[in-house]
C-alpha cells in the first residue's frame, strides 16, 4: 500500500509542477510584437515641418545652411517648408538657451507634414535633431 501511495504522490507532484507553474512558448509574427511603425515620406515629395515648443523654456530650431537660428517660445510652433526634392538630407536641429536636453516626439498627422513636440528630457543629450534622409526615412539626432 505504502509503494501505490508513494507512486501516487510522485505521479501527483508531477503533473502539479507541470501545471502550476506554465510557461508555454507561444509562437508569432513580426506584425504581433513589432511596435510602431517607422516614419517614412515618399522620397522628393514636399513636406512641412512643424516644431512645437513644449518646454517651459525658449528653444532654438535651425534649418541648417538655410536660416539663422530661430526662436521659438515656450507653447509656440514654427512651420518650416521643404521643397519637392530639391532639398536632399532635409534636417532641422534644435537646443535649450540653457544647454537642457530636449526630447523630440515625432508624429506625421497627414501625408505631408512632419510634426516634431520638444519636450524637456531628463537624461544627459537627449535629442539634438531630425533628419529626413533621401529614402525618406525620418532618423533623431
Amino acid at each position: 500500500m505504502s509503494k501505490l501511495l508513494s507512486a501516487t504522490l510522485i505521479t501527483t507532484s508531477l503533473i502539479l509542477g507541470f501545471t502550476a507553474n506554465p510557461s508555454p512558448t507561444i509562437a508569432g509574427t513580426c506584425a504581433s510584437k513589432c511596435g510602431p511603425k517607422p516614419l517614412q515620406f515618399t522620397p522628393g515629395q514636399f513636406v512641412r515641418v512643424e516644431v512645437m515648443n513644449k518646454t517651459p523654456n525658449l528653444v532654438y530650431i535651425e534649418k541648417p545652411r538655410s536660416t539663422n537660428p530661430i526662436p521659438l517660445r515656450p507653447g509656440k510652433k514654427v512651420r518650416l517648408e521643404y521643397g519637392h526634392g530639391t532639398e536632399p538630407n532635409v534636417s532641422v536641429i534644435f537646443w535649450n538657451k540653457d544647454g537642457l536636453s530636449l526630447k523630440a516626439n515625432l508624429s506625421k498627422p497627414n501625408f505631408g507634414t512632419l510634426q516634431v513636440d520638444l519636450r524637456p528630457e531628463w537624461r544627459i543629450g537627449g535629442d539634438r535633431g531630425v533628419y529626413l534622409r533621401d529614402d525618406g526615412r525620418v532618423t533623431l539626432l
